[in-house]
């Protein structure tokens, strides 16, 4: 039976929309009310969204306390980097090295600064410092300076990541402000090393996924450009992750061949010579050292401790090692991940203070440790900050070869670093004892 025709209503629209009775405007279909309702729903979640990026008005007052406090901190920072003599004193070493390959000259056959500093990196590095002899001097101290400020964010937002917690930008702005006051770190500002990227390359490569495309290669790249991190190479091949291992050995390799490819008279000379002149990068003894042999050298009154320091040096590696597979293998990655620094800083013939960067994973670990009812990691977190911020070691006599006589109870102070690695790693030892391996099922 056909239908009766729909009423034109002289809209134009014929019975598309039908009328609202007794309104004489086209009527609201359900179609129509969906696109309203659409609307307005996208306008609320977009709002949503603003007030999310924003935050709560108390999270934009805690961000904004924290924006305060590190303006206060790096103005602080600027002033008192301004009062020291040695301020930015190894950018002016990796400008000449960059200068020297620029020129031609000898890699390893000059000094700068009063202090008459020598190039120690592989020639590798060498290469990657080329920029900064390219540049007004003044414009690189700006970016070394501004650039470990943000090296410093990033290893804080990496270190809360190892530790299994959420970066919140405030919690990431006070922790930079605050961080800037540990004594590696600072001594890494004031000096400009390149400590911070370092330890970003080799977090970030460690906090990839197990089987990630790359995965090893910007530790084989921290290598490349200081040897100390090949440490996690190992670690890697250690704990059975072979791939990995193999690919941060040949990115390694890759800086190798490249050194040798465009340097090929520094190379042979530092991978034959260089590398194992451990007093061309400075005296074991003094209290900048704060590795194992800077502790027994100047517990021993001793320039060289010999045998005396070798022998735990070999003892410290290999338990290290063997206690960051353990902690891998109990799940506790990053106490894995934190053994290897400490391994690595204990039994390197000399670890400058400043290398001690490590020390902003460490407190990120110790810190998320604590829980409701667990108190204690925050005041063993505080404690360790007290350390690594009081520079006790700077306070001791130290100008000369008074590092060499120093009485028993000055010695903790001059080696504060050494002794809280091998306690660390003890209770660690002590604490994977009593776990079991995880579960693999």
């Amino acid at each position: 039976m056909p239908t009766a025709p729909t009423p034109d209503t002289g809209t134009g629209t014929g019975g598309d929309l039908g009328t609202d009775p007794g309104a004489g405007r086209p009527a609201r279909t359900a179609r129509d009310g969906r696109t309203a309702r659409d609307g307005r729903t996208g306008r609320t979640a977009a709002r949503a969204r603003i007030r999310g990026a924003l935050g709560a008005p108390g999270d934009r007052r805690t961000r904004a306390a924290a924006t305060a406090l590190l303006a206060l901190s790096l103005a602080a920072l600027a002033a008192v980097c301004a009062a020291q003599p040695s301020f930015l004193v190894d950018v002016l070493v990796y400008r000449a090295e960059g200068q020297a390959v620029v020129e031609g000259r000898d890699l390893y056959g000059f000094t700068v600064t009063e202090w008459d500093l020598p190039a120690t990196y592989p020639p590798f590095a060498a290469l990657l410092f080329v920029p900064t002899a390219l540049l007004p001097l003044p414009a690189v101290q700006a970016l070394f300076a501004a650039g470990n400020v943000v090296l410093l964010a990033l290893l804080v937002h990496l270190s809360l990541r190892l530790a299994g917690r959420r970066t919140s930008p405030a919690l990431l702005i006070a922790a930079t402000a605050l961080g800037l006051w540990l004594e590696p770190v600072f001594q890494t500002m004031v000096f400009g090393q390149i400590n911070l990227v370092l330890a970003c390359l080799v977090l970030w490569d460690l906090g990839r996924p197990d089987g990630a495309r790359g995965k090893g290669l910007a530790i084989g790249v921290a290598a490349g450009i200081k040897l100390t991190p090949a440490i996690f190479a190992v670690h890697l091949l250690l704990t059975g992750r072979i791939r990995a291992g193999l690919t941060a050995l040949a990115g390694f390799a890759g800086t190798a061949a490249l050194g040798a490819a465009v340097l090929p008279g520094a190379s042979v000379e530092f991978w034959t010579r260089r590398m194992f002149e451990t007093g061309r990068v400075g005296k074991a003894w003094i209290v900048d050292n704060q590795s194992l042999q800077g502790m027994i050298a100047r517990l021993l009154h001793t320039p060289e401790p010999g045998l005396w320091w070798a022998a735990p040096a070999a003892v410290a590696g290999l338990l290290g090692l063997w206690l960051a597979r353990r902690a891998h293998l109990r799940g506790r990655e990053s106490w894995g991940v934190l053994a290897v620094a400490g391994t690595a800083v204990l039994v390197s013939p000399i670890s400058w203070s400043h290398h001690w960067v490590w020390c902003v994973p460490l407190l990120a670990v110790m810190a998320a440790a604590a829980g409701p009812g667990r108190r204690w990691p925050l005041y063993a977190a505080a404690a360790v900050a007290v350390l690594f911020t009081a520079r006790t070691h700077w306070l001791v006599p130290h100008s000369g070869d008074l590092d060499l006589h120093l009485p028993w109870w000055q010695q903790p102070l001059a080696s504060p670093y050494a002794p809280l690695a091998l306690a660390l790693t003890a209770y660690a030892a002590w604490r994977l004892r009593r776990e079991g391996p995880r579960p693999t099922g």
